[in-house]
């Protein structure tokens, strides 16, 4: 690996894209931006990252806004876990560091949300610290220019890896991490046929020469996800809709569609709440580890249950955040009752 540090800085200097978190080193702009890449592809994060920063261009309006309203920011990123962290992290800035975001390594890991990966970017890319960041793309590049079979998924493969890259990171640390990054994101690439006639790697690249780019590197076997049914209520009283925050588990504090667990007849909900009842849609989503299956069913009711919140389709579209996983059954009743 020590003869590609150079190629890989002049290699990221002529072709880096252009980015808007790029345009400086203001640690505000990177810490956003590396938050919002976590599981997210690059150029969906373009529009959410812009809107981001016209609506929150500072640390401190960051700690101000309210929760609800950060959510609905944030609305389609997923993982809000990452946004609520990004709020508790900005408000002690405020009130530890003066709104100054803090400079150095040890420093930035202890603020929420933070990990090794995304303070090694900051405190290299702005702060010029010799540290490194390593993620799924820096893995990739570095077994495959080794041809190290070792499974990329392994905590172990990472901390070695993270310790050979540490000892040739040169002055330009950040460069450096952000051009073996580039190269995974762009040509050293995870699924199909990696770029190996454009890499500037190529002839120092072990797995190449051996043919086996497309074999490098190992993963484990990811366990099935655990499947959970749900029945949603999509309630309807004249022009309104009810909605209520989810109390516990995965999305909590988010806005939701009413729903109990399991899969309940319509006779069922029928006694629950009206014989004005029919069949809607079903969808299915997919988490981490776990897997939605939710049947819908179109409820109209006499009253609004004291229980739920009551708002017309446009208000919950402009000014609720909806998670992903209930979105369809919105759009739904966008299309049977448009306004």
């Amino acid at each position: 690996m020590k003869n590609v540090v150079e190629l890989l800085l002049n290699w990221y200097q002529e072709n880096k894209r252009d980015l808007p978190w790029r345009k400086d080193k203001d640690p505000y702009h990177i810490w956003i931006s590396e938050i919002m890449l976590q599981q997210t592809r690059i150029e969906a994060v373009i529009t959410y990252y812009e809107r981001f920063m016209k609506r929150l261009p500072s640390i401190q309006d960051l700690s101000l806004i309210s929760e609800d309203e950060l959510l609905k920011l944030w609305e389609g990123l997923g993982y809000y876990s990452r946004a609520r962290n990004l709020k508790k992290a900005a408000s002690i800035i405020m009130e530890q560091y003066s709104g100054t975001f803090p400079n150095t390594f040890q420093k930035i890991i202890t603020l929420p949300g933070i990990g090794e990966y995304t303070a090694g970017a900051i405190s290299s890319i702005c702060f010029k610290e010799k540290e490194v960041s390593v993620d799924g793309n820096v893995m990739r590049v570095y077994l495959r220019v080794e041809d190290k079979d070792l499974d990329i998924n392994d905590l172990k493969t990472k901390k070695m890896i993270g310790e050979k890259i540490k000892k040739i990171l040169p002055k330009e640390s950040g460069d450096f991490n952000q051009a073996i990054m580039e190269l995974g994101e762009t040509i050293c690439i995870p699924n199909g046929t990696p770029k190996c006639n454009i890499c500037p790697l190529i002839n120092h690249c072990k797995a190449k020469k051996n043919h086996r780019e497309s074999c490098i590197p190992r993963k484990t076997k990811k366990k099935e996800k655990e499947e959970e049914f749900y029945t949603v209520f999509l309630l309807k009283y004249k022009d309104f809709f009810a909605i209520q925050k989810r109390e516990n588990g995965l999305l909590t504090n988010m806005w939701e569609f009413p729903n109990k667990k399991g899969k309940l007849s319509k006779k069922e909900i029928e006694e629950i709440f009206s014989k004005n009842c029919e069949k809607a849609i079903s969808s299915t989503h997919i988490f981490t580890h776990k897997k939605w299956i939710m049947d819908s069913y179109l409820i109209e009711v006499k009253n609004q249950l004291e229980e739920y919140t009551w708002l017309s389709l446009n208000e919950i579209e402009q000014s609720y955040a909806i998670p992903t996983a209930f979105k369809p059954f919105l759009n739904y009743l966008k299309i049977k009752y448009p306004q």
